[in-house]
């Protein structure tokens, strides 16, 4: 078993000040996985090994755990783990770009299972988060009980390509301006990110200002390195390593009930969401309307409802 620290104090110093009672956590430390440690919180402690824990994965790469807070309300159901994977966050930054791979990543989970002796799982991630429980679910491993994907990055060619329909009804100075800059690798520009902002208003997050901002850390906490090297300077341009990541082939391979979730106006496009879910047997799959890939900040109220109806018909 691996070295487990246990730190709560930790935890609590490092949440923003303005976080409310409910989302303190009631366990906290850190968990050696390869290349270092990694942050966790879990709230619901009183269930573990009497239910299944939900495992959660950020978004990314290069994001936290605070994105994906809400799930802490299910706590009162089942034990809830989120942490900060390797390299962002609380985490270890050993700034080594060899750690900033797929398989380094899902191997995480594994080690967490290990360190906190969890039999049972529901994993579940959003974002580049929904890759890591993607590719977790198709190795099928043993006490796997559900996979939530929410706006799951599953082929990066699929996404960038949904995203230029999104840019076409843009105005067009806007989208011009997108096209431009990046044929011209000049994505570090005002305009350029001027126009991206004009983009994540109708696909981040619809609502001004973002109601899951309340959640969201910037600045240090955030690795935008990891972000930049792994897929590139915006949601809709990737030039990294993601460049050619598709996980598709392998989701017949997903043997347990599974949620795929995301917004109608989501970078993870609706009809592709849809796609995917169909290529696992017995998969639903929850449009959120009015939403953009912040789907749980959009919407709280109703992405967490189809939450625990989906793991109350699923999980036992």
């Amino acid at each position: 078993m691996y070295r487990l620290i246990l730190a709560t104090f930790l935890a609590l110093a490092l949440l923003p000040p303005n976080a409310s009672a409910h989302q303190d956590p009631e366990v906290a430390g850190y968990i050696e996985v390869d290349g270092g440690r990694i942050w966790y919180r879990m709230n619901g402690a009183a269930l573990l090994h009497k239910k299944p824990a939900i495992v959660v994965m950020h978004g990314g790469p290069g994001g936290t755990h605070r994105g994906n807070m809400p799930y802490v309300a299910l706590s009162d159901e089942y034990p809830v783990i989120l942490y900060d994977q390797l390299g962002t966050g609380n985490s270890d930054r050993p700034d080594d770009r060899a750690n900033w791979n797929v398989e380094r990543f899902v191997a995480e989970i594994d080690h967490i299972r290990d360190a906190l002796g969890l039999e049972e799982v529901i994993i579940a991630g959003h974002s580049w988060g929904g890759t890591l429980a993607a590719e977790y679910a198709v190795r099928r491993p043993k006490g796997l009980k559900a996979a939530i994907l929410s706006s799951p990055l599953i082929s990066t060619q699929q996404w960038i390509a949904d995203n230029q329909v999104w840019i076409d009804q843009l105005p067009k100075d806007v989208a011009d301006t997108i096209r431009r800059h990046e044929a011209a690798g000049t994505t570090n520009t005002p305009e350029y990110r001027a126009a991206e902002d004009e983009f994540y208003q109708r696909h981040m997050c619809r609502k001004s200002p973002c109601p899951g901002a309340r959640y969201r850390v910037d600045g240090p906490m955030r690795n935008k390195d990891m972000y930049e090297y792994m897929w590139g300077p915006s949601e809709f341009f990737a030039p990294g390593t993601l460049r050619n990541y598709d996980v598709s082939p392998r989701l017949p391979n997903i043997n347990v009930p599974s949620l795929m979730i995301c917004g109608e106006f989501d970078e993870a496009a609706p009809k592709s969401c849809k796609k995917y879910a169909g290529m696992i047997d017995g998969a639903e799959t929850m449009i959120i309307p009015e939403a953009g890939h912040a789907t749980m900040g959009e919407n709280e109220a109703l992405y967490l409802k189809t939450l625990r109806d989906f793991l109350h018909q699923s999980v036992n």
